[in-house]
């Protein structure tokens, strides 16, 4: 695995994660109306904020802070389900931060830093000396340790995790502008002319909302930045703009951090931000060589782990044989005299005879009915698919019924088919 060496004891050990994880989402239109967006399905088994979660596992920290917000609910079952191993006893915590009117009965997190503000008791009672803060909505494997010692080595006073992306597609991020030390002259939010990294004049910094700050350092900014009438409390709007003014900013690449396995040939980040980016990510997970790897016994991607039968494939007539070709399907599925194609079927999921599914994300509990032709779709959980239903092969006859994006990919919940009856 490529994954970076350290000849000094883990600094992780002595850290914090706090995962930020209130936001809706609403790009993702129907997918988000019931779930935050780091509760979103991902993978055939897990949620969006199962990496940020695992990265922090799997790099050492064992003390974690998840904020909610937004339509908590099946965020916060999830990670008592499948995050409740860590153990007090053993100097482990994680702590579900809900947005709780801590500061006033009319105040809800108002920015990400009043997200982190609003929990200092928690967060100074743990007494650690570096924190991370993560945003829990992205799909990236990264060992923070290598963050942490690059914070300490260049004595900074926070540290911006950044991905180097194409200058053109920069203006839609945050863009560190930097020396040649990667020292953050200044941060600029979404420009129209992006600062190009020193010597790569394609290229620009893009901030990945990670933040590796001293503890105590941040407490001391937090209580300033909350007593600013004109903040918006915010860590990209306020914080780090702030400190890059009058403090020590440097830049992380995501390059030097990441962690890849031998079949991962490039750094892998992604945010599943639109239907079209999330159909994609996810699809791309049946290719011979997907970009993400999420076979890495070495990296794993902890979650809740459901218990469930093994996937079942039956029928084997002449138009009617339960098979699939090049698709990732789950424990508790039955593929019953269909085929799949390109397809990757969570938890639980029955695909009656005589159909079809190619090119699909198919969420938990869904049931497909018998000759349904289903093609470039994404179906949310516990939808029932009629009998006969097709999509995928008249544009024009989709985009009337069902989510149907500028790419061609047809989102389809329930409350979606219940309306065709109507």
């Amino acid at each position: 695995m490529a994954r970076p060496t350290l000849q000094n004891a883990p600094l992780a050990r002595s850290a914090m994660a706090y995962v930020l994880a209130g936001g809706r989402g609403s790009r993702l239109m129907e997918l988000t109306d019931r779930r935050a967006k780091p509760a979103i399905y991902f993978g055939g088994k897990s949620r969006i904020i199962d990496f940020a979660l695992s990265n922090a596992i799997n790099s050492g920290i064992r003390r974690i802070g998840v904020a909610t917000q937004y339509q908590a609910h099946s965020l916060i079952r999830h990670m008592q389900r499948g995050w409740n191993f860590l153990r007090q006893e053993r100097n482990e915590s994680f702590d579900v931060l809900p947005a709780s009117q801590r500061v006033s009965e009319t105040m809800w997190y108002l920015g990400t830093a009043d997200a982190v503000f609003q929990n200092l008791d928690i967060i100074e009672a743990y007494d650690t000396r570096h924190i991370i803060i993560l945003a829990g909505d992205h799909v990236y494997k990264q060992d923070y340790e290598v963050m942490l010692q690059q914070h300490v080595d260049a004595g900074a006073d926070v540290t911006v995790g950044c991905l180097e992306v194409p200058r053109e597609e920069a203006s839609a991020f945050g863009v560190m502008h930097v020396d040649e030390k990667d020292n953050i002259i200044s941060f600029l939010e979404k420009p129209k002319d992006p600062p190009p990294m020193p010597g790569r004049p394609d290229k620009a910094l893009a901030s990945m909302g990670i933040y590796v700050f001293e503890t105590k350092f941040l407490i001391d900014q937090l209580r300033r930045d909350a007593a600013d009438p004109n903040s918006a409390h915010d860590f990209g709007k306020d914080i780090i703009p702030y400190i890059v003014k009058h403090g020590k900013a440097v830049a992380h690449h995501f390059s030097r951090s990441c962690v890849r396995s031998d079949m991962e040939t490039a750094p892998y980040w992604r945010d599943v931000g639109t239907v079209d980016a999330y159909w994609e990510a996810n699809v791309d997970l049946t290719g011979v060589v997907p970009e993400l790897d999420l076979y890495d016994r070495d990296w794993p991607i902890w979650t809740y782990a459901e218990i469930t039968p093994p996937a079942k494939f039956v029928h084997d007539d002449e138009g009617r044989r339960g098979q699939a070709i090049s698709s990732l399907v789950s424990g508790g599925c039955i593929i019953s005299g269909s085929s799949l194609r390109r397809a990757l079927l969570f938890t639980g999921v029955r695909v009656n005879s005589y159909g079809s599914i190619e090119n699909g994300v198919i969420l938990p509990y869904v049931e497909v009915g018998r000759s349904a032709r289903l093609k470039n779709v994404v179906i949310d959980s516990h939808t029932r698919i009629p009998e006969g239903l097709v999509v995928g092969e008249d544009p024009e006859f989709d985009a009337k019924r069902f989510r149907r994006t500028e790419k061609g990919i047809c989102l389809i919940t329930q409350s979606m088919i219940d309306r065709l009856s109507n």
